[in-house]
């Protein structure tokens, strides 16, 4: 009978606490969508709102700019202070989202630390702001329980006289340790399980030199993890081998099809490893002259790189006027700077070989040229 009670007591509490909470959330108009873009969020998909962290930062500094190693200290009343090896995050954040990993916010210099925005204080009015606590846990708790397999929080807190020692022994395990170089690959060749075209090439260079892809455009929400796998009973600083990653046909296909959603599957998977672009193979139109020297966004304004027309005016509007045809690699002489443009180009038309014949029965280009030809340098 005693139990029979006190569980009611307990039901009526429970039932007294999230009226209370409730009538808290209304006064402050607060709903699920709030926190939650779905009506029903569940443990395996909350359906959490982003942090707006995009374009929120100015500040972005190297890794030997920061600080070497910090002691996150203002949360010391049941853990010793943790120790956060800044330079060695700040290396690997390189290879993904930089500085905006963790500092999603920064309108200026110097870069702002999480205490300056985030209180200690666990009640706060404004719910979309994360009291200090959790602004540490979201950064980094999801990394660390996929490296520690683990969900024990002494792998990052000691608890407080406990071992006093052992944050001065991290601090100096990790003083003047680097993460290793990783060098950018040049090409890298896939064998898929496709059955038309087993074969994908991606050149990794061209992305970043010819296109000019970010690395955060295809390295997203990657840790350690992504290459390495911590063994058990092993220190900090030991490392497996690289392993291997599973990933779905959608998680392979969702980086590229930012830019190749539209693309046919025979673009990339082909029965052998694919040639370096080449702008006349791929579009036929050979650039020549100045536009070789030209970055592609100078044309193609779009990511994507939409098809463009070949005659000069999609480009350049009414450059005729005053137009300098020297930058095309040929220095027009005295009889024919006279001329006009559709004396040559018939029709205007720039993307055909120059015709000489209405002035010409025993001249042809690009036999006979109109001038000298010049260098041409990248401006």
């Amino acid at each position: 009978m005693k139990r029979v009670i006190l569980g009611v007591i307990i039901f009526a509490a429970l039932i007294s606490a999230q009226n209370n909470k409730n009538q808290a959330h209304s006064s402050r108009q607060i709903s699920c969508r709030s926190c939650h873009s779905c009506d029903v969020p569940t443990k395996q998909d909350p359906c959490l709102l982003p942090c707006p962290r995009e374009e929120m930062v100015t500040v972005h500094q190297s890794a030997n700019e920061g600080p070497e190693v910090i002691k996150l200290d203002r949360l010391s009343n049941k853990y010793e202070p943790v120790v956060f090896s800044h330079k060695i995050h700040a290396q690997m954040s390189q290879m993904s989202g930089g500085c905006a990993g963790c500092h999603h916010y920064n309108t200026a210099g110097p870069v702002l630390p999480c205490s300056d925005c985030h209180s200690v204080e666990r009640k706060r009015e404004d719910l979309s702001k994360p009291d200090l606590q959790a602004a540490y846990h979201r950064q980094c708790i999801n990394c660390h329980k996929e490296w520690s397999h683990s969900t024990d929080c002494t792998s990052c807190h000691e608890l407080k006289g406990k071992n006093i020692t052992a944050s001065e022994k991290s601090v100096e395990m990790i003083k003047g340790k680097d993460h290793p170089k990783v060098e950018e690959p040049k090409k890298i060749v896939y064998e898929t399980n496709n059955n038309k075209g087993r074969i994908v090439t991606f050149f990794h260079d061209e992305h970043v030199n010819i296109f000019k892809a970010e690395c955060i455009s295809c390295h997203q929400k990657e840790n350690c993890t992504r290459c390495h796998d911590k063994q058990k009973n092993l220190q900090i600083s030991s490392f497996s081998k690289p392993v291997k990653i599973s990933k779905s046909k959608d998680e392979h296909h969702q980086p590229c099809f930012k830019c190749h959603e539209q693309d046919n599957c025979t673009k990339c998977h082909l029965d052998k490893p694919m040639e370096p672009f080449n702008h006349k193979i791929s579009t036929g139109w050979a650039l020549k002259s100045y536009h070789e020297k030209l970055d592609c966004n100078k044309c193609h304004k779009s990511i994507k790189f939409v098809k463009l027309n070949n005659n000069c005016s999609s480009c350049h509007s009414n450059f005729t006027a005053g137009f300098n045809h020297s930058v095309t690699g040929l220095k027009l002489d005295e009889i024919h700077t006279e001329l006009e443009c559709s004396d040559c180009h018939t029709d205007n038309n720039f993307s055909k070989t120059p015709d000489c014949s209405n002035c010409h029965e025993d001249k042809g280009f690009p036999k006979d040229k109109p001038g000298s030809l010049v260098k041409i340098t990248k401006k």
